[in-house]
């Protein structure tokens, strides 16, 4: 049993009313074997004995009903724990924040939160619940044997050991394979994934045959890998059926030669017969589930390797007055890459910071750490004299308006894309904002307008740069501004109506823009250079966005 599963609360949960319900068929086992053999016995003897035969129906339709109830709970359980396990994945990935995320491949993260949780179902429905029928049932089989006939449970408790033990050599290989198997699958789906995103690429530059063929030899690689595993599946479950058979074969022979010499009476060679196959049928069971459970398990090692990862520290500290924002010679690293060196810089209130330089430069760093998605290597960012990275980050981030280089637009309506940073805002707000962003226009030309499902319906740039804007303006108590690169990739005239409505959106609040663009230079009050990953600040006439 996995131990880090059983840190969840509904597994936990889960494991206690399975214990039970096998502790109830392990009973309910024993009843029917020896109400039967006793229903048998009468019959043979002629006798009329109607409190056996009432004792034999209870016990089997009792154990119609609990193995009813044993094959319904499990999909239900299942059920429960796969969501609560995709809600805390996406809860962590999503505190963890962009940084992080983007050092992972969206198509394994998406495999492995769809497919990968999904595979916990032979885990969960299958093998968890045989584990503990594997557990009480031969134990309860086994004590009853040696009530009836010690000879019997000597030879049951001598064979029973070789089921788990076949089971386990074959295992380990099981889970290897499956291991790799898993591996193949979340290297498919990743590249997959890539590959849709950047078919508009691939294709500008005729290399989408390429990749199919890539596609295909990675989905040949995990068939061959999903074949091997099953092969040696199959395997297994025919060693633990010779076993379990030879085993019951040691059992039953020696009752019959004892049966015949009177030394065993017919009552007691009946319950010997009739139990001893159920002593290994859950054993045998188990070690045909096991190997369907593996796949799930490799996928749970990699949920638990990002549940498990560290938070960012934080002493959630009270948020302070925003009454500056300083970068005291701060360094960012990204594996080998030095984003950032030495940074200082003080930003005061109602400073409009603009951040030129070249591409790589380092400034979309400086806003990444201004957000508490990337954490400083080396110094501090300070917030009003308070380390950033002792604030509580949702907190803090509800004090700022974002808009990234790209802005993302999910799948709804246009006033729920708008209303993303204030989801209680009134539509009447809403309105006011993307009239303030100049988008209110095009908005009413959509064909339901604010209503319009942005899942089916394709915008242009510069249509979603200004939603994005509408965005910021609804964000009406963020004292902070951070823009970047807000005009990249827009025509001329959509570039005057997001500078228009930056200008107006930042001319009371403290900002820091990103600008690779002449034109946004006309909000800022100081220009930064950002250069190989050094600050400096440059006067209007000396900065040359690039």
């Amino acid at each position: 049993m996995d131990k880090r599963l059983l840190r969840l609360g509904p597994v936990r949960r889960y494991a206690i009313v399975l214990a039970g319900s096998a502790l109830l068929a392990a009973i309910l086992v024993v009843a029917q074997a020896v109400s039967l053999a006793a229903v048998l016995v009468a019959a043979v003897d002629g006798r009329l004995d109607r409190a056996a035969p009432l004792v034999c129906l209870t016990a089997v339709v009792l154990r119609g009903v609990q193995r009813a109830g044993a094959d319904a709970l499990p999909g239900r359980a299942a059920a429960g724990v796969k969501a609560h396990l995709r809600e805390e994945l996406l809860r962590k990935a999503t505190g963890r924040g962009p940084g992080w995320l983007a050092g992972r491949r969206a198509g394994e993260l998406a495999t492995l939160a769809g497919r990968g949780v999904d595979g916990l179902d032979g885990y969960l429905a299958g093998y968890l619940p045989q584990v503990f029928l594997a557990a009480f049932v031969p134990l309860t089989v086994l004590g009853w044997l040696a009530i009836t006939d010690f000879a019997s449970a000597v030879v049951v408790g001598l064979t029973l050991p070789l089921i788990p033990v076949f089971g386990a050599l074959v295992g380990w290989q099981t889970g290897a394979r499956t291991k790799r198997q898993w591996h193949l699958l979340s290297r498919l789906g990743g590249h997959f994934l890539d590959t849709v995103q950047g078919l508009p690429t691939l294709r500008s530059f005729g290399r989408e045959r390429a990749q199919v063929r890539r596609v295909h030899e990675m989905a040949d690689a995990y068939r061959v890998a999903t074949m091997r595993t099953l092969r040696l599946a199959f395997l297994s479950a025919l060693v633990l059926e010779l076993v379990a058979t030879v085993s019951v074969a040691l059992v039953a022979v020696p009752v019959g030669l004892r049966l015949l010499d009177g030394r065993l009476t017919l009552g007691a060679a009946l319950v010997v017969l009739l139990l001893a196959p159920e002593a290994y049928l859950p054993l045998r069971a188990l070690g045909t589930k096991f190997h369907a459970s593996q796949e799930g398990l490799a996928a749970a090692s990699e949920v638990f390797a990002v549940l498990d990862a560290p938070p960012p520290a934080t002493t959630e500290a009270r948020l302070p007055e925003l009454s500056g924002l300083v970068f005291d010679r701060v360094g960012v690293e990204y594996g080998d890459v030095v984003a950032l060196r030495e940074a200082s810089l003080e930003v005061a209130p109602g400073d409009r910071v603009a951040l030129v330089g070249p591409s790589g430069g380092g400034k979309s760093t400086v806003l990444a750490l201004v957000l508490g998605f990337t954490a400083p290597t080396t110094g501090r960012v300070l917030v009003g004299g308070v380390d950033l990275s002792h604030l509580d980050l949702a907190a803090w981030r509800a004090r700022l308006a974002w808009m990234p280089q790209r802005p993302h637009l999910f799948a709804g309506t246009v006033t729920d894309n708008i209303r993303l940073g204030a989801p209680d805002a009134p539509f009447d707000d809403v309105v006011a904002a993307a009239v303030a962003a100049e988008a209110d226009g095009f908005v009413r030309a959509l064909p339901d307008g604010y209503d319009t499902d942005l899942g089916v319906r394709g915008l242009s740039s510069g249509q979603r740069q200004r939603l994005a804007m509408a965005r910021v303006w609804l964000r009406r108590d963020a004292r902070l501004l951070l823009l970047d690169e807000p005009t990249a990739r827009l025509d001329p005239a959509s570039e005057a109506a997001v500078i228009t409505s930056a200008a107006r959106l930042a001319a009371d609040r403290t900002a820091l823009l990103v600008a690779h663009r002449p034109a946004l230079l006309s909000i800022a009050t100081r220009i930064v250079d950002v250069r190989a990953g050094r600050l400096t600040e440059r006067s209007a006439a000396e900065a040359v966005p690039a």
